[in-house]
C-alpha cells in the first residue's frame, strides 16, 4: 500500500496522505504505475461521460482536461522537454541533456504539446466517450515504463531515468504484459501496446541511447494517442 501511495503522489494529482519515503519506496512504485493509470482513466471516463451529455465536444474537451489535471501536466512537460532537446541538439548527446534541463519552454516543445493535445481532444471526440477504452488506456500506457526501465539504460546519473533502472522485475513486467492480454480480449486494439512501447524503446535507443524521466512521460503520452488511436480506427472498420 505505501508504494501504492507513493506512485499515485507522484503520477497524479489525486490526493493521498504524505509519507515519509524509505529506500527503494520511490523505485519500487514504478511496478504500480498502471494501477495508477486505471485512477487516471476513471477520472477521464467520468468527465467524458459527462461532458457528453451536453454536447460530445463538450465530453472531449471534458475528458481532456481530465485528463491534464489528473496528472498535472506531468507527462506533457516530458513531452516538451524531449522534443525542445531533440530540436536543439542537434545530434550531441551533451547539449541533448543540457537542453532537457532547462526549465524555460522552447518553441519545439510548445508546438508538441499543442499538438498532442489537439491530437488527444480529436480522438477522445471520436471515441465517443466509450468508457471502456478511456478507463484502459492510461493503464495499458503506464506499463511503458517498466519496460524502458529494463530495455533502456539511463542517460543520467542520477533522476528519475537512474532511479528506476533495476527496479523492475522480470515477473513485475510479466505479469503486467498478462494484465494486457487479458483486457485485449476486451478490447482487441490493446493488443497494439507493446508494439508501441517496443517501437518507441527502439527509437530511443537510436536516437538517443537511453532513457530519463523525461522520456518515460514523453513515451507515456505517445502511447496513449497511439492506443486512442488504435481504439478510434477499430471502431470504425
Amino acid at each position: 500500500m505505501r508504494r501504492l501511495i507513493v506512485a499515485i503522489g507522484f503520477l497524479s494529482r489525486f490526493p493521498v496522505p504524505r509519507l515519509a519515503l524509505r529506500d527503494g519506496d520511490f523505485a519500487g512504485a514504478v511496478r504500480l504505475y498502471p494501477l495508477v493509470g486505471v485512477l487516471i482513466g476513471a477520472a477521464v471516463a467520468a468527465a467524458a461521460w459527462s461532458g457528453g451529455h451536453v454536447d460530445p465536444w463538450i465530453g472531449a474537451l471534458a475528458g481532456l482536461v481530465a485528463w491534464v489535471t489528473a496528472t498535472g501536466a506531468l507527462h506533457l512537460d516530458g513531452l516538451g522537454d524531449l522534443a525542445d532537446g531533440l530540436g536543439a541538439a542537434h545530434g550531441r548527446r551533451d547539449r541533448l541533456l543540457a537542453v532537457m534541463a532547462d526549465p524555460h519552454v522552447g518553441s519545439f516543445a510548445v508546438t508538441a504539446i499543442v499538438l498532442q493535445l489537439a491530437t488527444k481532444l480529436v480522438l477522445l471526440h471520436a471515441l465517443a466517450g466509450d468508457w471502456r477504452a478511456l478507463l484502459s488506456i492510461p493503464a495499458a500506457a503506464r506499463i511503458g515504463p517498466l519496460v524502458w526501465a529494463r530495455w533502456l539504460p539511463p542517460l543520467k546519473a542520477e533522476g528519475l531515468g537512474a532511479s528506476l533502472a533495476g527496479a523492475v522485475r522480470d515477473r513485475d513486467m510479466a505479469a503486467w504484459l498478462l494484465v494486457l492480454a487479458g483486457a485485449a480480449v476486451w478490447l482487441p486494439w490493446v493488443a497494439l501496446a507493446p508494439a508501441l512501447m517496443a517501437g518507441f524503446a527502439f527509437w530511443v535507443r537510436a536516437k538517443l541511447g537511453g532513457v530519463t524521466g523525461d522520456v518515460h512521460g514523453a513515451g507515456i503520452e505517445l502511447v496513449e494517442s497511439g492506443l486512442l488511436l488504435a481504439g478510434v480506427v477499430y471502431q470504425a472498420v
